[in-house]
């Protein structure tokens, strides 16, 4: 049986085990140092201001204490993935991040919510005025916007870039015609820059879930448990209102937990 498939059955026993105290496979996977490590991406907003309080409320849920790292680049918290330098993280679900992690499902999601800021004086409206042969679009390497994009545009290169200071600086400078990132981080990037805009459309939504590093599978069986109960519960709706994030994001519904069956 394969990890998406351990997955569902484990949300599907959901019922039966909630109030059932974590066996010592799972706590000795789960949380190997005895607490739980949670990753946390600072570099973004809604995974900044969401991944403490679900951290903590999964560590409480598997009786260990949690210990927040901090990580401002996404690359650098994938690479550590493979180091045993954390246990659980929340990113975007991108099929390239399988050969590293595994995903539980969807928690949070916002549809059309990764799109393009463009510089000042820029004539493009839309993606596939970007999409043109000569054109670049500067996203974080490893990030889901990198990923995404390179899987999408049809004519425009992407320009990776460190972080997103330096992808930024990258359309900034014209180095790049566009920066690729989710609205809500770009909005506030064309605060500071007079005359620059969002694209009216999108490329892709944001699928935000917990990750862990591969072959753990009774880990990922109980955090596959914990996010069906947390949705049904209340507790990642009342952790979106919290974070002050009510309208850029949503609790995922079951068919939005995984956007890539089958990749």
């Amino acid at each position: 049986m394969n990890t998406n498939a351990l997955l569902i059955c484990g949300a599907a026993m959901l019922a039966g085990c909630a109030s059932t105290a974590p066996s010592p496979e799972v706590k000795s996977q789960l949380a190997p140092t005895g607490e739980l490590r949670v990753a946390v991406l600072t570099s973004n907003p809604i995974i900044h201001r969401t991944t403490p309080a679900l951290g903590r409320e999964l560590a409480a849920h598997a009786g260990v204490p949690a210990k927040l790292i901090d990580y401002g680049a996404v690359n650098k918290l994938m690479e550590d993935a493979t180091k045993g330098a954390w246990d659980v993280a929340v990113v975007a679900i991108d099929p390239e991040r399988r050969a590293l992690v595994d995903f539980a499902p969807a928690h949070l999601v916002a549809d059309g919510f990764l799109t393009v800021l463009v510089p000042p004086g820029s004539s493009a409206r839309r993606m596939a005025d970007i999409d043109q042969p000569g054109m670049r679009v500067a996203a974080v390497r490893g990030a889901a916007t990198q990923m995404v994009l390179s899987r999408t545009l049809k004519n425009a290169t992407v320009l990776a870039a460190e972080n997103e200071d330096a992808a930024f600086a990258s359309m900034k400078e014209g180095k790049a015609q566009g920066y690729a990132q989710n609205r809500f981080i770009l909005r506030a990037r064309a605060a500071t820059l007079p005359g620059a805009r969002l694209l009216e459309d999108s490329f892709a939504g944001l699928h935000l879930a917990f990750a862990l590093p591969r072959n753990r599978p009774a880990a990922a069986r109980a955090v596959a448990q914990f996010v069906e109960k947390a949705k049904a519960d209340g507790t990642v709706q009342r952790v979106i209102q919290d974070a002050g994030l009510r309208g850029e994001v949503n609790v995922a519904r079951p068919e939005q937990e995984s956007p890539y069956k089958g990749m």
